[in-house]
């Protein structure tokens, strides 16, 4: 299962899903959270608590699954998270040990970092004042919802003490995280902070790489990943 970053969505994801997936032999769903891509858009008086990333991943990936008739404790999901996606996803893991396979989180978020905010803080200049908008707008229905939820409550004071450092410390399946080394969003903080907290976890740092691995480095990402899913799924579980 593929969870976007915070400005992403299904559309967004371009080809990766299908790349990887055709590379090491496993099945993909790839689906936008509430608010993004073609799902319901976000009500226009609905702010996000410091809480949205914990509700997506206790809350609303439990009951898609659901939805979906997929029972996770039989048949265990991998998640494959971006950025905010990737945080999600460790926070199911965490919350959730006997109802995942894996994880593989890109860029994810285990603390706020000056870098993030400062960053997050150009892209609300962009929004408002290039055709970032109207960019967005090919690939979420509504693109206020998308940028406006996910920047306020980035740049929100209090989100600044927001952690997951903690509670990451309960996972117990097999991780890998992956950081590029000209990440905007985050420093090397991120994934090596994870690493000291959860001793399973296997690192890729990868040069010429920015926030988004699977569009900067998509081989070597591709390549490592399908090496991480054969290394620690058995074939009944592909």
């Amino acid at each position: 299962m593929f969870l976007h970053e915070g400005l992403g969505s299904l559309s967004m994801w371009r080809d990766f899903p299908q790349a990887l997936c055709d590379s090491a032999g496993v099945r993909g769903l790839v689906y936008s959270r509430p608010g993004y891509g073609r799902s319901t858009p976000r009500a226009p008086e609905e702010a996000w608590d410091l809480d949205f990333m914990h509700r997506q991943a206790h809350e609303v990936l439990p009951a898609l699954l659901t939805a979906l008739g997929i029972d996770a404790k039989k048949d265990k999901p991998w998640l494959l998270g971006h950025s905010d996606g990737g945080s999600i996803a460790l926070l199911y893991a965490a919350k959730f040990p006997d109802a995942i396979a894996g994880a593989i989180v890109l860029a994810p978020h285990i603390l706020v970092e000056d870098l993030s905010v400062a960053s997050i803080a150009e892209a609300k200049i962009a929004y408002e004042t290039t055709d970032l908008k109207q960019r967005l707008a090919r690939y979420h229905d509504d693109p206020d919802s998308a940028f406006w939820g996910w920047n306020r409550i980035w740049l929100h004071p209090p989100f600044r003490q927001w952690t997951i450092e903690e509670e990451i410390r309960s996972i117990a399946c097999p991780l890998l995280a992956v950081q590029g080394l000209d990440d905007q969003y985050g420093t090397l903080e991120q994934i090596r902070g994870i690493a000291r907290r959860v001793p399973q976890t296997e690192l890729l740092e990868l040069p010429d790489c920015g926030h988004s691995p699977h569009k900067d480095q998509p081989g070597a990402l591709i390549a490592r990943a399908a090496r991480f899913l054969h290394s620690n799924t058995t074939g009944d579980d592909r």
